[in-house]
């Protein structure tokens, strides 16, 4: 697909589109690209969606912000944004996965007449990732978040070709079979291999997650992220991914509004829309004509 751009907030962000109809805003996490939506663009082209998919700021080849600002805030604000920019109308609807479904969950919340429903995959609700924060598991599963504010991985992080990238990867991955990552990775890497993006992506962690106030009452992206989304919403997540289970994802379907719902995927990691498309596809498309 063409890649397009259009300028927001002062910065010029690439996109790729497909379809025309209501505006349906994909948006990608770390270490990703819109290609992580490439199953799903079609689909929703299909069903009569103009969907467009950004690469987030920092991410090649849109603009790294002069002032290097990754902040959950400066997400949200790129997000709701497009929606003006492309034109988006109270039928648009909103989608993300990873750090681009934290940005849904607070551009949802923070601009509810721009976005008639929500789909997030693979990161809860804020509140919600406390319940097994004092799990080995999930401490070990998080290991990058606290590897990344470290310096020293400005040249640990691309060595051996973005190894740490390979491996991570592998690691937040779930046991379906069919599923090759080499498409997604090398799209990953090329987004983050000059010295100013990987430092924008890792500027993600470091100052959303700053080690002084990350789970303290002053965490600003916590505050941030506080109000949950007034539309019907659908939440994704894969069983492998040991932030949420059965429980947390029943509470979490309980905390959302009427219309909304939530699916465990069996077998699929972090990485649903790649991992299992046709299920994932399948049920967003179920969600959005209801």
């Amino acid at each position: 697909m063409e890649i397009k751009h259009v300028t927001v907030n002062g910065l010029e962000l690439a996109y790729v589109e497909q379809g025309e109809g209501p505006l349906a805003l994909l948006l990608h996490g770390f270490p990703e690209t819109p290609g992580m939506f490439r199953h799903l663009m079609p689909v929703l082209a299909a069903a009569g969606y103009r969907a467009v998919a950004p690469y987030m700021r920092g991410f090649a080849p849109s603009q790294v912000p002069a002032d290097g600002s990754m902040l959950m805030k400066d997400l949200i604000a790129d997000a709701n944004a497009l929606h003006e920019a492309l034109g988006g109308d109270g039928d648009a609807v909103i989608v993300g996965h990873d750090w681009g479904g934290f940005t849904t969950w607070g551009a949802a919340a923070l601009a509810p007449e721009r976005w008639s429903k929500v789909v997030v995959a693979d990161v809860p609700p804020v509140r919600f990732y406390e319940r097994r924060a004092d799990v080995p598991e999930q401490i070990h599963k998080n290991s990058h978040f606290y590897f990344f504010q470290m310096s020293v991985a400005d040249q640990l992080v691309p060595a051996n070709d973005f190894g740490y990238l390979d491996w991570l990867w592998n690691h937040w991955s779930g046991t379906v079979s069919g599923y090759d990552p080499a498409e997604d990775l090398r799209a990953g890497k090329e987004a983050l291999r000059a010295p100013e993006n990987l430092r924008a992506g890792l500027g993600l962690y470091r100052q959303n997650f700053p080690a002084a106030e990350f789970g303290t009452e002053h965490w600003e992206m916590g505050r941030l992220l506080a109000e949950l989304p007034t539309q019907p919403t659908l939440y994704l997540h894969g069983s492998e991914d040991p932030v949420v289970d059965e429980e947390i994802l029943a509470d979490i379907v309980a905390a959302l509004p009427e219309g909304s719902d939530g699916v465990l995927l069996p077998g699929v990691g972090h990485f649903p829309m790649v991992e299992a498309p046709e299920e994932v596809n399948r049920r967003i498309l179920d969600f959005l004509g209801k």
